[in-house]
C-alpha cells in the first residue's frame, strides 16, 4: 500500500516506538492520528509532525470505539493502525505470597490482547468502506514480544498476553482477507524505551548480551522502519515478526 494520502492511527504513539511510527509515516506523507493517555505529551509530539491527538485509554474499549470513530470522521477514512500500547508485571505462577493473583492477570491480558483485538475489529470496520487500491483496503499492526515464544521467569500473564496477540494474526487476516485487509504483528526484543531506557548502560549490554547482532538494545526508528515495510508490501501478511537482533530470552 502507498503510504502518501494514507489515514493512520497509532496507539500509544506519544513515545518509544509509538511515537517513531507516528513520525515516520507522517513523513512520508500520511495522515496521522496519535492516541495516548492524558499527561502523555501526545499533543506536542503530533503537533510537531503536523498531525492530530486525541486522548485516551486502550483498556477504556467503548472509550477506544469513540476515539476511533472521532479519529476516522477527522481523518476522512482509515488504512493504517499501529498499536504499540501494552505492558506487563513481574509475578510467578506461584510465589512466595501465594497463587498469581488473578485480577492481574486478566489486566495484563485486557491492556495487550484484549485492547489489540478491540482496536483491530473496529478499525476493521472502518477500512471496509475504503475504496481498495489494488484490491487493498487497509493494514492493521499489534504489538507483540519475543515474550510469546520464550517468556522469562515472572512473566506468564505477559506471555500469555503476548502469544495471544501473535497468535490472532493468521486467523484475523483469514477473517478479513476478502475485504484486502492485512493483519500483522512486531514482536520486538528489548527497545531502549519506557523505563529500560533509564537503565545503566552496563545494565543495558548484560540485557543484550546473548543477541546475535547488534548487541544493543533496539531503536524505535527501527520498530517504525518495519511498519513502514510492512505497509509498503502487500505480501506480508497474517504472521507475527521478530525484530529481536537473534536474541532469544534466556528463563530469567
Amino acid at each position: 500500500m502507498e503510504i502518501k494520502g494514507k489515514k493512520a492511527i497509532v496507539f500509544g504513539g506519544a513515545s518509544g516506538m509509538g511515537r517513531a511510527s507516528a513520525e515516520l509515516l507522517a513523513s512520508r506523507g500520511a495522515d496521522v492520528v496519535v492516541v495516548d493517555r492524558k499527561g502523555s505529551g501526545g499533543d506536542e509530539v503530533a503537533a510537531a509532525f503536523g498531525g492530530s491527538y486525541l486522548e485516551g485509554d486502550v483498556t477504556d474499549f467503548e472509550g477506544t470505539e469513540h476515539i476511533i470513530n472521532q479519529a476516522v470522521e477527522s481523518l476522512g477514512g482509515l488504512h493504517i493502525t499501529v498499536t504499540t500500547a501494552g505492558g506487563g508485571i513481574a509475578k510467578r505462577t506461584l510465589g512466595k505470597d501465594g497463587p498469581h493473583p488473578l485480577d492481574d492477570f486478566r489486566r495484563v491480558l485486557d491492556l495487550n490482547a484484549v485492547a489489540s483485538f478491540n482496536i483491530s475489529r473496529l478499525a476493521a470496520a472502518a477500512m471496509a468502506r475504503n475504496e481498495p487500491e489494488d484490491d487493498e483496503r487497509g493494514v492493521i499492526i499489534n504489538t507483540a514480544s519475543i515474550a510469546a515464544f520464550e517468556g522469562q521467569i515472572g512473566q506468564v500473564a505477559y506471555t500469555a498476553a503476548k502469544a495471544a496477540i501473535a497468535g490472532m494474526c493468521l486467523t484475523m487476516a483469514r477473517d478479513l482477507g476478502s475485504l484486502g485487509i492485512r493483519v500483522l504483528a512486531i514482536a520486538p526484543s528489548l527497545f531502549d524505551t519506557g523505563i529500560v531506557k533509564q537503565a545503566p548502560e552496563e545494565m543495558k549490554a548484560a540485557l543484550v548480551k546473548d543477541a546475535a547482532f547488534p548487541k544493543r538494545m533496539g531503536r524505535p526508528v527501527e520498530y517504525a522502519k518495519l511498519v513502514l515495510a510492512i505497509v509498503d508490501n502487500p505480501m506480508l501478511n497474517g504472521q507475527c515478526l521478530r525484530l529481536d537482533a537473534g536474541q532469544r530470552f534466556a528463563p530469567k
